[in-house]
């Protein structure tokens, strides 16, 4: 006897197209099982054919009266998503899609524990477990590593749902699977740096290292602006005297490598070392041969954003003494974890960083990873996971900062070809680019209660059973519904319970903690907080960055040397 032949029947075929079908339920089909088991909308079904047994979801239930008055029949509405083929035999497997078509008359049978788990099985490629089906909590809930990384994925949910410790347990499942992926995490609200343990390494201005030459054009402008639109005028003159600069500095250091390296002529974006001095000095010497003084002022306007900058204690992750040399190598290095000695996650936590730059960094980063992926022919893969991405590439093209969407979208469309991947976070899918959402291929969707989001997630999923996204507003916390190519089929799960100490935590609410315990606020206490604050918009008392006259960089200063910022535990 065919196993097929197990599960009662509940009902029977009454129309079909192809991709709905509708049933008649029996009478007792909504006795059936007890608690969540039972038949409702969200619920898998079987409809059996000659060949296959057709797998649909409970889209809707619909009481209906008879014509005899006599009471009412049970409509089910259904969502085709696939089929078992061989049911029974040692060889059968779940397909997407549906080749055999139930028809009318054909009877409709309940799902059990056994095909449920045959149904959500991953026959090929790595898995990794995220969690437990919401159908059955006995039967885990597994990912496609493979075609979850390769293809990129995307995680959204409102703000509160668990998000960010759902991003932490992915990542550390990726981490577990020990490959030679190596992960850098865009942290804007310094949330994860204690989620990965020795695993992670954790940079923040105090220990960054990214010199301004490293910046391209675009991106040197907008720090030299402070966020704002550059002046034609002024970005004309540092577009012809920076790669100026450039010269300049490989001639004065007789660096016969890096004159080889600039032989075939460079421009504003080639990433080679200059000095911020002399490029100072060769606005004042354009200056000087102006014979109309009253063109002096834009020359002076960009001399004074320069020296201010210099000046911004900051600012020093980019314009340190210590960054003249070409150490390129250096930062891709502890950047990108090449090697990772241990720790094969970056997590880059941007709360410290002035507002008005942020986007530069991450542009910079960013774009760092996909061309040393291209350049390096995919030889080292590395994901770019990115919180609130809606940040960078924004869906209004008029807002954000191009060079930082420009540099996202090269990895969200071409990075999988050089082994780059992202990972896109968000709470607000309706204010992302819908390409970076498109390109992502496994989409965890966790609850969402604006009708926008809702829409933008729903016109991204092709999938047959997007009838679950009607559940979005409902779901738990730390619940979710997986699309894609990462899932055999829809699956609405539930994440796996996080370890405390890989539960992501802003460090607002860390420092929170500690002042609780500093006692009595006194005006000793106001005097410290009060010179914490000056301390990140002055100027500090250690070797800087000469913009003026070119001074040498001291032979006893170090790279390696750590910027001082006060902390909580100093005012107790």
């Amino acid at each position: 006897m065919h196993q097929e032949d197990d599960a009662p029947d509940i009902g029977q075929i009454t129309s079909v197209n192809g991709s709905h079908a509708t049933a008649r339920l029996g009478e007792g089909a909504m006795k059936l099982g007890a608690g969540s088991a039972r038949l409702t909308i969200g619920r898998l079904v079987a409809m059996r054919t000659h060949h296959s047994r057709v797998v649909g979801v409970i889209a809707k239930l619909t009481a209906v009266q008879r014509p005899d008055m006599t009471g009412v029949n049970l409509i089910a509405d259904i969502d085709l998503l696939g089929e078992i083929r061989r049911r029974g035999e040692p060889d059968a497997f779940f397909q997407r899609g549906v080749t055999d078509y139930p028809t009318i008359g054909d009877q409709l049978a309940e799902i059990g524990a056994e095909e449920l788990k045959l149904i959500h099985r991953i026959s090929r490629g790595d898995t990794i477990e995220v969690g437990r089906l919401q159908l059955d909590d006995s039967i885990p809930a597994y990912i496609n590593f493979d075609e979850m990384l390769h293809k990129h994925f995307a995680i959204l949910g409102t703000t509160g749902v668990g998000k960010s410790t759902s991003v932490s347990l992915i990542l550390n499942e990726i981490l577990n699977k020990h490959t030679n992926l190596r992960i850098f995490l865009i942290d804007p609200h310094n949330e994860y740096g204690n989620c990965f343990g020795e695993q992670a390494k954790v940079m923040s201005p105090k220990n960054l290292r990214l010199p301004y030459w490293l910046f391209n054009f675009e991106e040197i402008v907008d720090v030299f602006f402070r966020g704002r639109p550059g002046v034609e005028e002024e970005t004309e003159i540092l577009s012809e005297l920076i790669p100026a600069a450039k010269a300049q500095f490989a001639a004065n250091r007789r660096d016969r490598l890096l004159m080889r390296k600039l032989a075939g002529g460079h421009t504003a974006d080639t990433p080679v070392p200059y000095r911020i001095s002399d490029l100072v000095a060769l606005i004042k010497e354009r200056m000087g041969k102006l014979e109309n003084r009253s063109s002096w002022t834009k020359y002076q306007r960009i001399v004074t954003r320069i020296e201010t900058l210099g000046q911004d204690s900051r600012y020093s992750f980019m314009f340190d003494n210590l960054l003249v040399d070409d150490i390129m190598t250096d930062v891709i290095s502890e950047l990108l974890r090449l090697p990772p000695e241990g720790q094969p996650i970056t997590v880059m936590q941007l709360a410290g960083f002035p507002a008005e730059v942020v986007d530069s960094v991450v542009s910079v980063l960013c774009r760092m990873a996909f061309d040393f992926g291209t350049w390096s022919d995919g030889a080292a893969p590395i994901l770019v996971a990115c919180e609130e991405a809606h940040r960078y590439v924004p869906a209004d093209r008029r807002l954000g900062f191009g060079p930082t969407r420009k540099a996202l979208s090269r990895i969200a469309k071409e990075g999988r070809k050089y082994g780059v991947y992202l990972a896109a976070v968000t709470q607000r899918p309706a204010e992302l680019d819908p390409t970076i959402l498109s390109q992502c291929s496994t989409v965890f969707a966790m609850r969402m209660s604006n009708d926008r989001d809702q829409a933008i997630v729903r016109s991204a999923i092709p999938d047959a059973g997007s009838s679950l996204l009607d559940f979005l507003p409902s779901l738990g916390t730390a619940e979710a519904i997986a699309f894609g190519e990462g899932v055999a089929l829809p699956t609405r799960f539930h994440f796996s319970d996080v370890p405390k100490e890989q539960i992501p935590r802003s460090r607002a609410g860390e420092r929170d903690q500690e002042f609780e315990s500093v006692g009595d606020v006194d005006m000793g206490f106001i005097s410290a907080v009060v010179d914490r604050w000056r301390e990140a918009t002055t100027t500090i008392p250690r070797p800087r960055l000469s913009v003026v006259d070119g001074e040498t960089v001291s032979a006893e200063s170090e790279w390696t040397t750590t910027h001082y910022a006060p902390d909580p535990a100093d005012f107790r």
